[in-house]
């Protein structure tokens, strides 16, 4: 294993030296049972799980097999029934693998239709990966999920660029909405910023302990803030490979209103605060909008998904309540790096 993801992320660095991706060129996978693919990770055994931002449902998939051979159904978990017992979402956006656990994240933002504070959204757990003979699922970790990392990074005098980002819609310029997490070789995670983008410059903010406060309710520590130069682009997805990190860069609001040509684009990063990502070229991939990025030891690839939520289905948009989950489905492409 260790040895095929360091072949991996040499053929990342050669893919920047030989021109890119060509993410235009790769045949596309069709999966059906979600449309807002937007946190993904590989679970072994040819199988990836999958958190949805308009549900608190993860599916389990195969490889190339369009239906979902598992579901674990995190609502009540994540303590995400109104009154009354209707369920919202937590709008998970992030997710990364340390050992045999998964860290998710929510966007911890603002409902982006009016405003409000949304409690629901702000959601940091954690499960952990339940192999057997047959498909691997998940369990949750702890009693609860921790809801208080947005009143805690506000707090921060250190994070001030954050404290007024959370007062805004999360797709309005400068506000606040988290989408990409990943793990460094120490055991801390990595939490990317889609927006704000203070002088243009994407956010990274370390947190120091994921383990303890997930397990024992310890106070998160956080690292000094990082800021990136992504062209002017967000972080959509956050994935360590080996070393390195691939960041998965977009638009804080609609790509069709973004200046910034091409919306998406995949960077290499070394993960440290003083090095600059470097561009690798050929991520311009038409309608597909990339949410999520993973490495796939068992395929030997890189995996990438697209938030198809905006796709027409009939008269509506795949995300719309009203279209039934056998009717949704998002896509995905492997990005095949030069060896």
């Amino acid at each position: 294993m260790q040895r095929l993801i360091q072949q991996l992320v040499f053929g990342v660095g050669m893919a920047v030296a030989a021109g890119g991706v060509q993410a235009r060129d790769q045949a596309q996978d069709h999966y059906v049972g979600a449309c807002d693919a937007s946190a993904a990770v590989a679970i072994g055994q040819g199988h990836f799980v999958v958190g949805d931002d308009e549900n608190d449902v993860l599916r389990v998939y195969r490889r190339a097999s369009a239906e979902p051979v598992a579901e674990v159904d995190l609502t009540d978990y994540l303590r995400n029934r109104k009154p009354g017992g209707k369920p919202t979402e937590a709008d998970i956006e992030g997710a990364a693998t340390i050992g045999e656990r998964i860290y998710w994240i929510s966007s911890h933002a603002r409902k982006g239709k009016d405003g409000e504070v949304d409690r629901y959204r702000q959601r940091l757990f954690a499960t952990d990966i339940v192999r057997g003979a047959g498909v691997p699922t998940l369990r949750p970790v702890a009693a609860a999920p921790h809801e208080t990392l947005l009143d805690e990074l506000v707090a921060d005098a250190r994070f001030k660029v954050l404290a007024d980002a959370a007062r805004l819609k999360p797709e309005v310029e400068g506000g606040l909405n988290i989408e990409g997490l990943a793990a460094t070789p120490e055991g801390a995670l990595l939490v990317g910023l889609r927006n704000p983008l203070p002088q243009g410059r994407a956010l990274v903010v370390p947190l120091r302990n994921p383990r303890e406060v997930i397990d024992a309710g310890a106070r998160p520590v956080f690292g000094e803030l990082i800021w990136l130069d992504l062209g002017g682009r967000g972080i959509r997805s956050l994935e360590r490979v080996g070393n390195a990190y691939l960041i998965v860069a977009g638009p804080y609001g609609e790509a069709s209103a973004s200046p910034v040509r091409p919306s998406f684009a995949l960077f290499r990063w070394s993960g440290s605060a003083g090095q600059v990502p470097v561009l690798v070229p050929g991520l311009d991939a038409g309608s597909f909008r990339p949410e999520a990025l993973f490495l796939d030891p068992d395929a030997g690839d890189l995996y990438l998904l697209s938030d198809d939520g905006d796709e027409q289905v009939g008269q509506r948009a795949c995300k719309d309540k009203q279209v039934k989950p056998a009717k949704k489905s998002f896509r995905a492409m492997a990005l095949p790096l030069p060896r």
